[in-house]
């Protein structure tokens, strides 16, 4: 059988990290706002300490960046939350008191939503490579799992996609990937599939189909069904914001001559944006490579030290417009949302053309992106119910 470009390009590996899932509501946000300042800027690192005074100008002990203290770390804010993933025993340390705190600044606090902490770890996967359409990408990558009814959510960022599954999972990820033709290499940690593999660009969350308890579907086509009555069954619709528009980027701090300006820089954009809660941004950091963004056009400014510094690089003028899946509704543990939606708007035999995508999960939604000329059929498209017919 014809292996896919996806196949036959990608490097995918496990990540060392123990990770949590928090869910912040918005109206909480400016009460956890200090926690995440201190989660991004941790002590002892370049940015962190030439703020305060102490590092040299010029002086890059190990070359650290603030950005590459995390095995892995994503903070995102949406219409919906804001999500981070972040390691387990840091998830504890620092924010389940900020939780607590919470409880107490409310005085009636039935029914209110403080924010939470995921019960379970997660394991990341790394997947790199390039040549793919992101949509069809998110797709080969999220089938085999869905159809092993393993849940999961993906994230896109600017060089990978992350692929996040429950760590007591992890034998039946390996399996379900090996399956579809991916092998392990370096001590099970790394996979190369022997043909080679592929990437592009992508971001999602996944929650699913139906039930943890219920079956999992055969094929793709089935999954897709499941996914999208189920979606209609909780009364969960596509939302759009027609002022968030996006762009991805990363930060620039290869260069030794600029690394601690351009670090300063990224700080102070980013601290920027979160002080006054974005509509939207992701930020996603790991030790291997420089942070991405995923984040509002117009707050490109904010990353423009004095005129001096491009501290962001990437395709500015691309614009992608979010489309949110607001999956509160669903069980935590569900499965198939990532894969049947990237399925229905990649499959070129439902009416309308295939639409490529990203698309970004968090801790209670999917937010699907397209460029801005495909917004409408990609609405289209998502609207369209099992019978062919164009939901309201």
């Amino acid at each position: 059988m014809e292996q896919s470009t996806l196949l036959m390009s990608a490097k995918i590996h496990f990540i060392e990290a123990k990770l949590s899932l928090i869910h912040i509501p918005l109206d909480r946000y400016h009460h956890y706002l200090p926690t995440i300042l201190r989660l991004l800027f941790p002590p002892g690192t370049v940015a962190a300490d030439d703020i305060e005074g102490r590092t040299p100008p010029g002086y890059l002990p190990d070359n650290e960046s603030w950005a590459n203290k995390h095995a892995f770390l994503n903070v995102s804010v949406t219409p919906i939350e804001c999500s981070i993933v972040c390691d387990s025993d840091l998830a504890q340390t620092l924010f389940q008191p900020a939780i607590e705190a919470s409880h107490s600044l409310i005085s009636n606090p039935v029914n209110k939503d403080f924010g939470s902490i995921s019960d379970e770890d997660f394991v990341v996967i790394s997947v790199e490579g390039a040549g793919m359409e992101a949509g069809q990408r998110v797709l080969e990558l999220t089938s085999p799992l869905a159809l092993a009814g393993i849940s999961l959510f993906f994230i896109t960022t600017y060089f990978s996609d992350y692929i996040l599954v429950p760590a007591k999972a992890k034998g039946q990820v390996i399996r379900a990937l090996e399956d579809r033709g991916f092998a392990f290499e370096n001590s099970s940690k790394t996979y190369v599939n022997p043909a080679a593999h592929h990437r592009h660009h992508s971001s999602c969350s996944s929650a699913g189909s139906g039930s943890p308890s219920t079956p999992p579907p055969k094929t793709v086509t089935e999954l897709q069904t499941r996914t999208f009555d189920n979606l209609r069954r909780h009364s969960i619709v596509p939302m759009v914001d027609d002022d968030i528009r996006l762009v991805q980027c990363c930060g620039s701090n290869e260069n030794p001559d600029t690394f601690v300006s351009n670090e300063l820089a990224l700080q102070n954009g980013t601290t920027k944006c979160l002080l006054h809660k974005p509509k939207f941004l992701s930020l996603t950091m790991t030790k291997e490579e420089s942070a991405s963004l995923l984040l509002e056009k117009r707050l490109l400014s904010n990353f423009d030290m004095y005129g001096m510094v491009d501290v962001l690089l990437g395709a500015k003028d691309n614009v992608l417009i979010p489309i949110t899946l607001d999956l509160g509704p669903l069980p935590f543990e569900a499965t198939g949302i990532v894969c049947g939606v990237a399925g229905r708007l990649s499959d070129g035999r439902v009416m309308i053309r295939p639409i490529d995508m990203n698309y970004l999960s968090t801790a209670s939604a999917g937010t699907v992106m397209v460029n801005e000329n495909d917004l409408d059929d990609a609405m289209e498209k998502l609207r369209i119910g099992a019978d062919g017919s164009i939901q309201p």
